[in-house]
């Protein structure tokens, strides 16, 4: 992505209702100032569904990294996952065109869904984790009227943004490697190649190829190219399955790559609303202030960033950030966050591929509306998105950790106190399969090392605070023995 000086093209539309509008423009262009912004309706549909394309993987990703049971056991269905997937990309971006008239798409965010996966439901039921989607949602979009966001972006070193990023992107590659069957529990080291140190099976020979293709198809610059290699990968499944070449018990969770029935289905909307905001007492409310925490950090900052990013790259916003109806898009970013846990398929957020649309023209609010609406098509199409095999999908989720991981690139690695809290923060989300211990030894070791090198004064009151928070969290198990609570 392009990071440049540039002068808002837009600022006239925002400059209230004197502002006139040339006439013979039809309402189309008059709403989404599509001639003011140098594009034209062909230019923006033709981007919208660029960005359709680049993302339509969610709709396969965030169902398999969702596919574990909570606390009690139950698992959530695998075509009601995508039709929650499907229903709460398409309301938000659809919202998003209509209302910040921007060129950015939202859908479940991988990171947040994340959390919930590994830390939030093995704590808790579903729909109280999708209750805490609502919550955190909530918090963002009440920092963003109050103003707060600004203070909070300024108070975390922008070297542990980029850390928070860098270690969900690698505890979202180890989630695809282990669900590819690429990576096993071993029986005498933590993990190993295959079930016993060797890769077995045509299925997870299948992953692997999918991945370097789609890596291959990345290094050409081809658009598309995780859903290209999905689709390339499905089809290669496909054939080798009905050619009777792999043992149907073979694929994960003995799911074939074959169509049962018709290839258009009714949407099943049974998560929806399906959500609770009771019986967190057994978890204790340090734990839920902490998952809440978590939640917000992986929806927030990456929005921000990607939010200015894709806006410079559109020529929306100047060499300060600034971007004609910013504080709408990062509302409806944070109300994406509540309405995905409404739908029941995980907090909503703004994806970077958005870019790809850009880099095909598009520069309104209409290309957006053009994306929503693809994905409010594919809810009639779930039976096709089912036929994908875990193996292939989890290459996906490999590739987009990889992408994440690019944003080492930023951080100074000769400085201790940068380089340190950025390890311990990238390292330990995989290691102990928690988001949270990573953010919090990142935090607590950039405040301690920053002391040690006698700069207490930059470290600011509200990292002194997250860090008590954090000590407090490693230490929670024996306070509560001190106190009697266990």
């Amino acid at each position: 992505m392009t990071q440049q000086s540039l002068k808002p093209t837009a600022t006239a539309e925002d400059a209230g209702e004197g502002t006139r509008v040339p006439a013979g423009r039809s309402w189309l262009d008059q709403y989404f100032h599509i001639s003011r912004r140098g594009s034209g309706v062909a230019r923006e549909v033709r981007g919208g569904v660029t960005t359709f394309m680049a993302m339509a993987y969610i709709l396969l990703l965030n169902p398999l990294i969702l596919s574990g049971r909570d606390v009690a056991g139950d698992t959530l269905g695998r075509q009601a996952l995508i039709t929650a997937t499907a229903s709460a990309a398409a309301f938000t971006t659809l919202l998003m065109g209509f209302v910040g008239r921007v060129p950015l798409a939202l859908a479940a965010g991988l990171s947040v869904s994340g959390v919930l996966s590994s830390q939030v439901a093995p704590q808790m039921t579903w729909p109280q984790a999708m209750g805490m989607c609502v919550l955190y949602g909530v918090v963002i979009m009440l920092l963003v009227v109050t103003g707060l966001r600004e203070m909070i972006m300024n108070a975390i070193p922008l070297a542990l943004k980029h850390g928070i990023t860098m270690g969900i992107g690698l505890f979202i590659a180890l989630i695809g490697f282990y669900k590819s069957g690429f990576v096993h529990q071993g029986r005498a080291t933590p993990v190993t190649l295959g079930p016993a140190g060797e890769l077995s099976g045509w299925p997870v020979l299948l992953f692997a190829a999918t991945l370097l293709l789609i890596f291959m198809l990345q290094a050409r610059n081809v658009p598309g190219a995780i859903l290209i290699g999905i689709v390339g990968g499905t089809v290669a499944a496909a054939i080798l399955n009905a050619a009777g070449v792999v043992d149907p018990r073979q694929w994960a969770g003995g799911a074939a790559p074959e169509l049962h029935g018709s290839a258009v289905s009714m949407p099943d909307f049974s998560l929806f609303g399906h959500i609770a905001f009771g019986g967190w007492g057994k978890v204790g409310a340090m734990t839920v202030a902490l998952i809440v925490f978590t939640l917000v950090l992986a929806g927030f900052f990456d929005a921000m960033a990607t939010i200015i990013g894709v806006g410079t790259e559109a020529k929306l916003a100047d060499d300060q950030g600034r971007m004609p109806g910013l504080s709408k898009a990062l509302f409806i970013d944070g109300a994406g966050g509540a309405i995905g846990g409404v739908a029941g398929g995980s907090g909503q957020t703004v994806f970077i591929e958005s870019a790809t649309g850009v880099g095909e023209g598009a520069r309104t609010g209409l290309a957006s509306v053009v994306t929503g609406l693809l994905f409010a098509a594919c809810l009639f199409f779930t039976p096709l998105t089912a036929i994908v095999p875990q193996e292939v999908a989890s290459a996906a989720l490999v590739v987009i950790g990889a992408m994440m991981l690019m944003n080492a690139r930023h951080v100074d690695w000769a400085d201790r106190a940068t380089a340190v809290p950025v390890f311990l923060t990238v390292v330990l989300m995989p290691f102990t399969y928690t988001i949270t211990a990573g953010v919090a030894a990142g935090v607590i070791s950039y405040t301690a090392i920053t002391a040690a090198q006698g700069r207490a004064r930059e470290i600011g009151a509200f990292m002194w605070g997250l860090t008590g928070i954090f000590l407090v969290y490693f230490a929670l198990h024996p306070i509560e023995g001190w106190l009697g609570v266990r």
